[in-house]
């Protein structure tokens, strides 16, 4: 392949990884996506391309859509991509703020395929809905309400990177009334159109606005809390008695209360999580 090519592709594989990353929240799935395309490419007559970087997005975008459609028969979230580290000062990690927020991804799982590429694309790297139309097999119409139909479910707050003590304090108030049973102080820190999500076994639930999620408050009840970063966002991790993770939850706040509460409940995905060992016990890791 000519050099010409070869160098007009490492100018774009940063771009490109980026997309596949966003697209699939790992950053392992990515290089594999960015290699395959690579590889499409050093088959493929270099002089029959008249858009390179319209070409490697739409071939990108394609076999992205290719790992999503076989997650849906073969489950699997690439939650080891989340940082979480024991929040013990309110600056924060170069590397939290560059790992996938738990609260994008648990609402990104739930889209169907073709919801969460059309989004990705256009929201994030402004891909014309033509262009991914392409990719989807689809008119620019129809991707376009894809892209529509997943903003309206992703639809929280863009958090800020720091967890800063701000923000501590409120999610520190909303576990102190889970654990007291204090509803009215539950409905003082979340906001009315908070969204809590829960990733279980049996997928992912969804519960809006504050007097709902009030009512069936369990975060913080487990004994074993600890307040952790969850990919930048405060958070607690919960153990149960026999030293097993209970869950991890990321909270969102957004002008001193809360807006978006990501929840991972499921034990296939909390056992894929590098989580920190529940307080007094000795090691670094399971």
């Amino acid at each position: 392949m000519p050099d010409t090519v070869t160098e007009a592709f490492e100018a774009q594989r940063d771009r490109l990884r980026a997309v596949a990353h966003r697209v699939l929240g790992s950053h392992a799935d990515a290089e594999d996506v960015v290699q395959e395309a690579w590889l499409r490419l050093s088959r493929q007559d270099a002089a029959s391309i008249d858009n390179l970087d319209g070409w490697l997005t739409t071939v990108v975008g394609r076999i992205s859509l290719d790992v999503l459609r076989s997650r849906r028969s073969r489950p699997e979230a690439p939650y080891d991509e989340i940082v979480v580290a024991v929040d013990e000062s309110p600056e924060d990690d170069v590397a939290l703020a560059d790992s996938v927020g738990l609260a994008l991804l648990v609402v990104l799982e739930s889209l169907g395929p073709g919801e969460r590429l059309a989004f990705v694309l256009h929201d994030l790297f402004g891909v014309p809905f033509e262009e991914i139309g392409r990719i989807l097999g689809k008119t620019p119409g129809a991707s376009k309400m894809l892209a529509s139909r997943a903003r309206r479910k992703v639809r929280t707050p863009s958090p800020a990177l720091s967890a800063g003590p701000e923000q501590r304090a409120v999610v520190d108030a909303f576990l102190r009334a889970a654990r007291d049973g204090d509803f009215e102080e539950l409905l003082r820190v979340l906001d009315p159109d908070v969204k809590l999500t829960v990733d279980t076994p049996d997928g992912v639930v969804v519960v809006l606005g504050a007097t709902n999620v009030a009512a069936g408050a369990r975060f913080g009840a487990a004994s074993g809390g600890r307040a952790v970063l969850v990919g930048g966002l405060p958070g607690v991790v919960a153990w149960r008695e026999d030293g097993s993770p209970l869950s991890v939850v990321a909270f969102t706040v957004v002008d001193g209360r809360i807006a978006g509460i990501a929840a991972v409940a499921d034990p296939a995905r909390l056992a894929s999580m590098d989580l920190p060992e529940p307080p007094g016990t000795v090691g670094t890791s399971r």
